[in-house]
């Protein structure tokens, strides 16, 4: 009863000050407005009384003058009191506050618990879990964990986040915690190798190779396994098993999978005893290209601009042989030089004879 009074009392003050915000008033108002609005009519009739003095006006006319007069200060005092307009104007405001303080105090009562004692913040979850970062987290874990050994699901959850701060001595430690009380699993055992794995760095782990040929003889569809095993495998210059390992995990594929093109290069190497033929092939196919566009400007002509890309490939190539020989057909076919200005510059640049002339 002693909260709802609380919050019967502050729900009307906060209405009233919302009222006396919202209400319509004069701004510095007080009495000497009043006083300042009688002295001008005092002032008005102290004219009209000097103009009869003076003959301005005649008797008559200072009294109908009189008369206006008064009827004036009549209407501003009427206009002084009650007004029924701004009186009526007021009733939106007063039942707009009404309406928020019965909707805010029946939603409390709705969705509130008022009746629920209160918690210390150090004991929301909620706001608990916005204070502690990763670092905090996993601390408080590891104590846990200190002081209850077989707690499997502090392992589950503590393990994974190892790996996310880079320890994975701690990692692989946790994932054999969690193996030796619940069992093996292909999982388990793939994440154990990748932790022994990433704490070797390049070095390699055979230990980890061992883990992985387990998984795979015991679950020929865990495709992780084959990935981890292909590289290591590579690594050890076994490119016969890695091709095997290469390929069964691309027969598991479905098409999309983000690793299968790196799958697909790691088997064309196995294939060629390690061997990466990919640059070979790109570098051939780029020279393919710069000699079909030699082949058709020396039989068909064309532009300065293909000129000067092929001039410049044969420059990139280190071909400078080339490249002086498609520069001199250039000046062949165009031999006024304020064509190829920026032919000339490209030439000059790498060093090539420009007009049968050493630079």
């Amino acid at each position: 009863m002693i909260f709802w009074s609380i919050v019967i009392a502050i729900t009307a003050t906060s209405c009233a000050a919302l009222f006396y915000a919202a209400a319509g008033r004069p701004v510095n108002a007080s009495a000497t407005q009043s006083a300042d609005h009688n002295r001008h009519f005092r002032l008005l009739l102290t004219g009209i009384e000097a103009d009869r003095a003076a003959g301005k006006i005649g008797e008559a006319e200072a009294e109908a003058a009189k008369a206006e007069l008064a009827r004036e200060i009549l209407r501003a005092n009427k206009d002084k009191g009650s007004n029924p307009g701004r009186d009526l104007g007021r009733l939106p405001l007063f039942a707009g506050l009404g309406a928020v303080a019965a909707i805010s105090i029946g939603l409390y009562a709705f969705l509130g618990s008022p009746d629920l004692p209160s918690r210390p913040l150090a004991d929301r979850p909620e706001l608990a879990a916005q204070r502690l970062d990763l670092d905090d987290a996993i601390a408080r874990i590891e104590r846990q964990l200190a002081a209850n050994p077989d707690d499997l699901r502090g392992w589950i959850v503590i393990a994974p986040a190892f790996a996310e701060l880079g320890r994975f001595g701690d990692a692989a430690n946790a994932y054999r915690r969690i193996i030796a009380l619940d069992g093996p699993t292909s999982e388990r055992q793939t994440d154990l190798a990748e932790a022994l794995l990433l704490e070797a760095g390049g070095a390699g782990s055979y230990e980890a190779m061992d883990i992985l040929r387990a998984v795979i003889a015991s679950d020929p569809q865990h495709t992780r396994a084959h990935l981890y095993l292909a590289s290591e495998l590579m690594r050890t210059g076994d490119y016969d098993a890695a091709a095997r390992a290469w390929q069964a995990a691309i027969d598991l594929a479905q098409g999309d999978e983000p690793w299968l093109a790196a799958a697909r290069q790691g088997l064309a190497v196995a294939n060629n005893d390690g061997v990466d033929t990919a640059a070979d092939q790109e570098a051939e196919m780029i020279r393919s290209m710069i000699d079909g566009l030699a082949s058709r400007l020396e039989t068909s002509g064309g532009t300065v601009a293909e000129w000067i890309r092929l001039v410049q490939s044969y420059i990139v190539l280190g071909d400078l042989a080339k490249a002086q020989s498609a520069y001199d057909a250039s000046v062949a076919a165009y031999p006024a030089a304020f064509d190829r200005g920026e032919l000339d510059t490209i030439a000059l640049g790498a060093g090539l004879k420009l007009n049968g002339e050493t630079p």
